[in-house]
């Protein structure tokens, strides 16, 4: 039976051909495939993901989905990595929309190039919690069997210590007609060798054009950023609040009544950067900043819950009751 995925036609976009094969072949694995999709930026990799975790919903119940595409996540504010599982499909393909994922770590900035070893530290911890959580060996036996199928979307700067890292089933890479932007041709991530164990899929991007709708909408990432913090912040807020731009966004959080938390309670972590300890809550007032806990675990990271916006900070209460000894204990 035809159903409005396997003829291409997805609510208002269509799916390409090579789209379509794609997707039906890592469906059809003879295990849950874990599919790693790669390319030039703007090449739609984010919309193929969406239509490629639809496939696999119609053939499991679960299916995990590790972000890490920073500037553009797909179920998270901007300068998350994250893992989310998702049980329902998703009608619209065109229509981003947030969910909460089960780990996430705050990167704290939109470029993963500023800081590419914290960054794939970051995508190996939480692709670690996939495999103990989702994945079984026994008596030590690798690779694991795979549980639940995951979807790795990458942003357009693609490290080849993450491919050799995860080992996909499947690598998806998307090419557009610019050549030079394209990522090398073939295994790029191999040493010469052929890897049998990983299907090599190379596809097209949806190109926009006069006679067919495209699958790309081409947003402006800064804008599209943007979006996605309000969409955010106004969880804050019940879901009639006529809150539409981010001007309308600050006053609202302006009036909204904050919590008060003793600075002694919290450890403050700044990213990317160093800050003198004399500076450190000048440095934090009127930011946004990533909310997270201690992890015990083996890469001793901090997972994140959320985001938060520090209204103000007391410093001449706070510095007359902390001494040195204690302020650098915060940090």
């Amino acid at each position: 039976k035809e159903t409005a995925e396997s003829s291409g036609y997805v609510k208002n976009i269509n799916i390409p051909e090579q789209w379509l094969e794609a997707t039906e072949s890592i469906a059809n694995s003879s295990m849950p495939p874990i599919t790693l999709i790669c390319g030039a930026k703007n090449c739609a990799k984010t919309t193929f993901s969406r239509y490629l975790l639809n496939v696999l919903l119609n053939k499991y119940t679960k299916v995990a989905y590790l972000d890490t595409d920073v500037g553009q996540p797909e179920f998270t504010p901007p300068a998350f990595l994250s893992l989310t599982i998702v049980h329902k499909v998703t009608s619209d393909l065109t229509v981003p929309c947030l969910k909460t994922p089960e780990r996430c770590l705050f990167f704290g900035d939109v470029s993963c190039k500023r800081d590419p070893s914290t960054y794939l530290s970051y995508v190996f911890a939480i692709y670690n919690y996939y495999r103990k959580e989702y994945c079984i060996s026994d008596k030590g036996e690798y690779p694991h069997k795979i549980e639940v199928p995951l979807i790795v979307n990458t942003p357009g700067w693609v490290k080849v210590d993450m491919l050799k890292y995860i080992c996909p089933t499947h690598v998806v890479k998307i090419s557009i007609s610019s050549e030079k932007k394209n990522l090398p041709a073939g295994e790029f991530w191999s040493d010469g060798e052929h890897d049998e164990t990983i299907n090599l899929i190379e596809i097209n991007s949806a190109h926009q054009d006069s006679l067919t709708r495209s699958v790309l909408v081409q947003i402006d990432a800064r804008l599209l950023r943007d979006l996605r913090i309000l969409t955010y912040f106004k969880q804050c807020f019940s879901s009639d609040s006529n809150i539409s731009t981010i001007k309308e966004l600050a006053h609202a959080l302006a009036s909204h009544c904050p919590y008060e938390v003793p600075i002694a309670s919290i450890k403050i972590q700044h990213l990317h950067c160093e800050v003198p300890s004399s500076e450190i809550f000048y440095s934090l007032n009127a930011t946004v900043v990533g909310l997270a806990v201690d992890s015990h675990g083996p890469e001793n990271l901090p997972w994140c819950l959320g985001l938060g916006i520090v209204r103000g900070i007391d410093t001449v209460k706070v510095l007359g009751s902390v001494g040195p000894q204690e302020l650098n204990q915060l940090v």
